[in-house]
């Protein structure tokens, strides 16, 4: 009786491991289907390092035609480029991407004009462009020379105190340079004192922060340029009396603003906002992280740009404009007129209070068909400059402005994020404790714990 018992009980075990052993098997077969079909993964690093940006999520799956990318390196290498192709692939079956070994395909090499290993070429139609590097930076580049197929010029106004292009110091502007170089814009600097014409090869002009007064003649080019379906960016400093680099009122240059709808106060907005307090930043840096609905920063959402020693806009429709606000300051941020002191009393009762226009946008009707003049007017020029041009979404803020400006509405977007330096810095005291730690603490519990189980088993 016994022995049957144990023979039904063995019985009983076998059944239920043979069981076990098909369900896992089951799970494991499914697992493997299921990841073959659908290649899937999750990107858990803070910035999304290892997901593809907006803009190229928007710029892929709004293709109209098949695109190839083709990745000439030595078959042994295909893997180190393979996990970033693939990414472009996932995105929409009008992207193919091809692997050519030029030592086995030397042909098929000497077509595409390859001179080295690892490079990348982007075909749209009959459009080919080889891509500035294996990143998404360089494909997704590869991809705008492609599809806009034209040169883009910024051209930076020069004479009058702005800011320099090729200046790489705190306030200068060579990053927001090579910025617009990724984006395949081009940048030079023009000086419209020597000739008053803005030259045709412009596709934006650019007013970054002029620190003297600009001569009739120069706004009257300016006039001109925008009023006949021109693009312009007029970043605005608050005419400072103070320091050594005293800011001219411009009245001339605000003449013409004005009468476009968009009228600079002579005031310096200081905002008082404890959240940028805490992201360490001064009152005089105004803090935006609320946005209209305008194209230039209808993505931005949820991002935070900030704009050093800033002024308010007084905006409002022109004859022949339509002007729109992009942002305001902060409901705790102030408007001060003495712009001749550093000392600024918050509780002074002729203060005025936020929020404030910051940054407004605008179209000028030429009057020909098809052909419409633009204009963005920001109360600050410092957000663009070197020190500030990496905080949060100010990247993003210039480029989506460059875009509308020169009407790539549909590159509008956010862009792949730099790498973050996620460096740990410790204090001396900090050090010492960490070394105390690791030399001494450490390594006395586990002589205590040997000992312990030592004795426990004596």
């Amino acid at each position: 009786m016994s022995m049957q018992f144990l023979k039904a009980r063995q019985t009983k075990y076998a059944v239920y491991a043979a069981t076990y052993i098909a369900v896992v098997l089951a799970i494991l077969t499914t697992s493997n289907v299921l990841a073959n079909r659908y290649d899937k993964s999750y990107d858990a690093t803070s910035n999304k390092r290892y997901s593809l940006s907006d803009q190229t999520v928007k710029i892929v799956k709004g293709l109209k035609q098949d695109a190839t990318i083709r990745y000439f390196d030595q078959a042994s290498r295909f893997q180190s480029a393979k996990d970033q192709l693939d990414l472009y692939a996932n995105l929409s079956p009008k992207v193919h991407v091809e692997y050519v070994d030029p030592d086995k395909k030397p042909q098929l090499a000497r077509e595409a004009g390859i001179k080295s290993y690892g490079t990348a070429i982007v075909q749209i139609g009959a459009n080919k462009q080889e891509a500035k590097g294996v990143t998404e930076e360089g494909i997704t580049g590869a991809f705008i020379r492609n599809l806009k197929n034209t040169t883009r010029t910024v051209c930076f106004v020069t004479g009058s105190g702005e800011h320099q292009i090729d200046d790489s110091e705190r306030d200068g502007y060579s990053r927001l340079k090579d910025l617009l170089g990724k984006d395949e814009y081009t940048a030079k600097s023009i000086n419209l004192l020597q000739k008053a014409e803005v030259p045709s090869d412009c596709t934006v002009l650019v007013v970054g922060g002029p620190s003297g007064d600009y001569q009739q003649p120069e706004v009257e080019a300016i006039k001109k340029y925008v009023e006949d379906g021109g693009r312009g960016l007029f970043l605005l400093d608050p005419p400072l009396k103070i320091g050594r680099r005293e800011i001219a009122d411009n009245d001339a240059l605000m003449g013409l603003l004005q009468g476009w709808g968009v009228t600079p106060d002579k005031d310096l907005i200081l905002d008082m906002n404890p959240i940028g307090q805490l992201a360490g930043l001064g009152p005089e840096v105004a803090l935006v992280t609320g946005y209209e609905s305008h194209a230039i920063v209808r993505e931005m959402k949820g991002s935070a740009t900030g704009f050093p020693l800033s002024r308010s806009l007084d905006v409002k429709n022109g004859s022949k404009t339509t002007v729109e606000k992009l942002f305001s300051s902060s409901e705790s941020s102030l408007a001060t007129n003495k712009l001749n002191s550093p000392n600024v009393d918050p509780e002074d009762a002729k203060n005025r209070k936020g929020p404030m226009t910051l940054a407004a946008a605008g179209t000028y009707n030429t009057g020909k068909e098809k052909v419409q003049g633009r204009f963005v007017v920001i109360g600050s020029s410092g957000w663009a400059a070197n020190r500030f041009l990496g905080f949060n979404g100010n990247r993003d803020l210039a480029l989506n402005t460059m875009n509308w400006l020169s009407s790539d509405e549909d590159l509008i977007s956010i862009r792949p994020k730099e790498p973050e330096d996620r460096r740990v810095t410790l204090t001396r005291a900090q050090m010492n404790w960490v070394k105390t730690i690791s030399q001494f603490v450490l390594p006395l519990i586990v002589i205590f714990a040997g000992v312990s189980v030592w004795w426990r088993r004596r």
